[in-house]
């Protein structure tokens, strides 16, 4: 096997494709939502498309066996938090597709986010982006940002400017993140400038 970026590439994208089909499958069943979820998110080109059923038809017979795909994806993206974090708020979206959150989809979602190292806290914070009131949250502002209530000013206004530079599109485009990504993230900045705009009301920050 060789380790150039073509096959770093194709392991990751393997490994995407049988992670989305198992996390689709978690609840018991594959729906044509999650299906149409998991092509939005990872556009597929028309040469790939039989590979790319062919490895999904094996994966969602099973929610099982999921973890050796994690941890691929965590050691070949070991030192890119931020890669890991894009392509968990992907499986949240293949996750709530079908308009219903399975408690099986949720202890899936925390236990890959724990082998990609995210700590619970960590994993609150994303959950928050990704459901808000949905995942039980109030859509709290400051569980989006990852900071606390108490925390001042100047501490909200350096984590703001930190989470847009480390999600800005470019950034990832810079680290070799798919393309797919990109559109999330585009998502993902919106909720936290949304986040940051009520903190800056309530505070009347300038």
């Amino acid at each position: 096997t060789g380790h150039g970026p073509d096959a770093r590439q194709v392991a990751f994208t393997t490994a995407i494709i049988v992670l989305s089909a198992k996390m689709a499958k978690a609840d018991g069943q594959v729906t044509t939502d999650e299906i149409a979820t998991f092509k939005r998110i990872f556009q597929i080109p028309d040469g790939e498309q039989q590979a790319v059923a062919k490895i999904w038809g094996t994966a969602k017979n099973d929610a099982a066996g999921y973890e050796p795909y994690a941890r691929q994806i965590a050691s070949l993206f070991a030192n890119e938090s931020q890669v890991l974090e894009e392509l968990l708020g992907a499986l949240f979206h293949i996750a709530k597709a079908d308009g219903v959150m399975h408690p099986e989809e949720m202890k899936m979602l925390a236990n890959i986010a724990m082998i990609f190292g995210f700590d619970a806290h960590a994993f609150e914070r994303i959950k928050h982006i990704h459901l808000g009131a949905e995942g039980g949250g109030d859509n709290d502002p400051y569980e989006i940002l990852g900071i606390d209530p108490s925390a001042s000013d100047g501490e909200i206004k350096a984590k703001y400017r930190a989470l847009i530079r480390e999600n800005h599109p470019d950034v990832l485009m810079a680290k070799g993140v798919p393309q797919e990504f990109i559109d999330l993230a585009n998502e993902k900045m919106a909720v936290i400038n949304a986040a940051y705009d009520s903190i800056e009301k309530e505070r009347g920050l300038k």
